[in-house]
Formats: C-alpha cells, sequence, structure tokens
C-alpha cells in the first residue's frame, strides 16, 4: 500500500444525491476553459445524463480538451458503444474500460471529474438520474437515489488529477515501458502543504500498487475509533479482517453502527443476512435502508475522520475492482456527514438480534448457501484474497 498522504488547506462540500452532485458538476464542466477529465462507471441515456453529455460536447466546441473513460461493463456494451460513438462523433475524447475483458476481471467503478486542474469531484454517483435505479431494470425509484460526493478545491485537486489522467493514459494503446513509467511516476507523488480549511487524501484500490488501500484505511480507522463509527454501504459483503474490525471496534464500547442497502438483488441481501447474527451478537447496530435505493459508501469515525467514495464494502470493490475514496479529517464536515447519515438511519428499520434467534430453518439455510457460494467466487476471482 502506497503512503495515505493528507494534505491541508482544501475547500471540501458535500453533495448529497443527484439533485446537489449534477447541479455541481454541469456548473463545473460549463465553466472549464482548458481541460476536463470524467471517468464513471455507468454512463446512461436518460435525460440526466444528457445534460451532463451535452456539457461536455459544448465544452468541447469551445475547445476545451474533453476526456471520458466510462467502464464497458458498468454502462452495458451497447450503451457503452453508442454513448462512445455520440461523443467522439461531436468532439469529446472518450474510452471505454476493459472492454471484453481483455485486462482481466477488474472494471473502473471510480467515479471523478477534474476541470482546470483546479476543481475536483469525487464519490458514489454515476452518470445515471436519481430516479431510475441503476440494476439494468430501470425501474422508477419512489424517492432519490441516496448517495454522495465531494467537490473539493485545493491541493488535492493535483492527485486527484494525476489518477485520473493516469487512468487515461492506461486505457489508450500504452506501452509496457510507458507503463513502468508511469507507475514510476504515480509512486512518487508527494504532499503538497497547505495552512488551512481541510485535511484531506485520495485514497485509491487498484491491482498493482494499491491492492488492499481502502481496505487497510478502514481497518486503520476502525481500530482507533473511540467512541462512534456510523458506516453506510449498498452492499455489505466483506471479508473477515473488515468484519472482525467493525466487531472489535463494538466490543470495547465503541456504538458501531451498519447502515446497509437492501432490496436490490437477492443473493446479495441473502450474504449479508448470513453475517447478521454474529455482528448483532457482538453489538454492532444494523440498520437496514428501505425507503429508497441506497447507493452511498460513505463513514464517519468518531468526529474527525470522514470518508466518501465509490468503495463498497464487498468482494469486488476491496479486492478487484478500481476504486477511488476521499478521506477527509475536519471536525465542521465530519458533523454535517454524520447529521445525514443519522437521518438515513431514522429513514431506516433497525434489525434486532432476537430476529434471527428463532429464524427459521430454510431461512438460514439459503443464508448459508449464499454466503457459500459468495465467498467461493470471491476466492476465485480474487485469487484467494478475499477471507
Amino acid at each position: 500500500m502506497r503512503k495515505l498522504y493528507y494534505i491541508d488547506g482544501n475547500d471540501v462540500q458535500l453533495l448529497h444525491c443527484g439533485g446537489e452532485y449534477f447541479s455541481t458538476l454541469i456548473r463545473a464542466i460549463e465553466s472549464a476553459e482548458r481541460e476536463i477529465y470524467l471517468e464513471t462507471y455507468l454512463f446512461s441515456q436518460d435525460d440526466t445524463a444528457i445534460s451532463v453529455r451535452e456539457a461536455l460536447i459544448a465544452a468541447a466546441a469551445r475547445k476545451v480538451v474533453v476526456r471520458v473513460v466510462i467502464d464497458w461493463l458498468g454502462s452495458g456494451r451497447r450503451q457503452a458503444q453508442e454513448v462512445t460513438r455520440a461523443l467522439q462523433a461531436r468532439g469529446v475524447q472518450c474510452r471505454c474500460f476493459n472492454p471484453w475483458f481483455w485486462r482481466g476481471l477488474a472494471r473502473t467503478h471510480r467515479k471523478i471529474a477534474v476541470i482546470d486542474q483546479q476543481v475536483a469531484i469525487v464519490g458514489g454517483l454515476n452518470i445515471i438520474d436519481d430516479y431510475i435505479s441503476d440494476d439494468g431494470w430501470e425501474h422508477t425509484l419512489p424517492f432519490p437515489r441516496w448517495d454522495f460526493a465531494v467537490h473539493i478545491q485545493g491541493p488535492l485537486v493535483a492527485h486527484v488529477h494525476l489518477e485520473v489522467e493516469a487512468q487515461w493514459r492506461k486505457t489508450g494503446r500504452l506501452g509496457l515501458l510507458s507503463r513502468i513509467a508511469l507507475l514510476r511516476d504515480l509512486q512518487k507523488a508527494s504532499p503538497v502543504v497547505g495552512t488551512a480549511l481541510s485535511r484531506a487524501a485520495l485514497i485509491v484500490r487498484d491491482n498493482l500498487r494499491n491492492r488492499s488501500s481502502i481496505q487497510k484505511a478502514y481497518l486503520h480507522a476502525l481500530g482507533n475509533a473511540r467512541h462512534q463509527a456510523i458506516l453506510a454501504t449498498p452492499y455489505f459483503a466483506p471479508g473477515r479482517k473488515f468484519r472482525s474490525a467493525l466487531i472489535a471496534a463494538a466490543s470495547r464500547g465503541v456504538d458501531v453502527v451498519l447502515l446497509i442497502g437492501v432490496g436490490q438483488f437477492v443473493l446479495q441481501d441473502a450474504v449479508a443476512h448470513s453475517y447478521y447474527p454474529k455482528l448483532l451478537q457482538y453489538g454492532v447496530r444494523l440498520v437496514e435502508y428501505r425507503k429508497t435505493q441506497l447507493h452511498a459508501k460513505v463513514a464517519v469515525i468518531d468526529d474527525d475522520w470522514a470518508t466518501v467514495g465509490s468503495s463498497n464494502f464487498d468482494g469486488l470493490s476491496l479486492f478487484v475492482n478500481h476504486e477511488a475514496n476521499v478521506v477527509i479529517q475536519d471536525k465542521v464536515f465530519a458533523r454535517k456527514l454524520t447529521a445525514e447519515l443519522q437521518r438515513g438511519i431514522a429513514d431506516g428499520v433497525e434489525v434486532r438480534l432476537e430476529d434471527y434467534v428463532n429464524q427459521a430453518w430454510y431461512k438460514r439455510t439459503w443464508y448459508g448457501i449464499a454466503y457459500l457460494v459468495y465467498r467461493a467466487l470471491m476466492r476465485l476471482v480474487t485469487l484467494g484474497s478475499y477471507g
């Protein structure tokens, strides 16, 4: 794991749901004068996505260099091709990440925008309307998808720009020697010291230099938790180390609350349920969010450590895919995110240990089978890293 560099002097603003995210993103694109990088897992073709697409095209028409990376699998083969062609035809440079799995199983699950090397937006939101489910079925959601991103200005933007520019280069025809040189440049990235505002760090996960970076950041933060840890994820299926860290924190008196999205994938829910009894037994509070689709991947630990990003708490995010989170050490930011999480908890349903004590045998069997199947698949695709 590369050292996690915290950088002072950043203005980091929390963006809640698409209403804040898309208006901020489009304004940033419209203000661009030189360069735009956008990387996303899913680029849809609904009205919201079209508004982003047209803003990118308008920027290219102003002679701004616009470079877009979309995931071939996340957007779907046909849709990825259609979006790529539509952007390229209008002057936007666009590439698909890992088409036909030419470079292994990894996907880019990152959601990053960098404008003029002055503004960065990092989070969990794909380019898709808030009211449309992102599972391929395109159901209408009862409320906007619950998710977060951060808008960043300050010295951290240089680090975000370095990462997204490197991803752009790697998706092109980059020879072996050039890839080695690029890796060396990324390893040399050094901290930039500011004087005020938020202390923050970019943390990424890939399959070369940062194979376990995001998980280790969580384990370190949970290991140092003193009072409270609130974590939110749509998919909960981490390995043993992550679950043990949650249990260890709760066992020493930390108020650990896990807010989990449910109702999207039957197998995923069953795997999560297989962990519930032990977590509850050791004092971890579990809350299922059922109001709408939960897509947030965020956490606040005590009142001085917070993270917002793209990494779920599952095998794919922690051990396979390319991910990006921002870690913020700022009490004001932590309080704001905590307030949003508390509202999410209030909209959820808390799970009780007694709900599982006398559970029907067929449910216990189903959860156990789901866990064994998931664990076997994850051990296969992660070459044994998933525990």
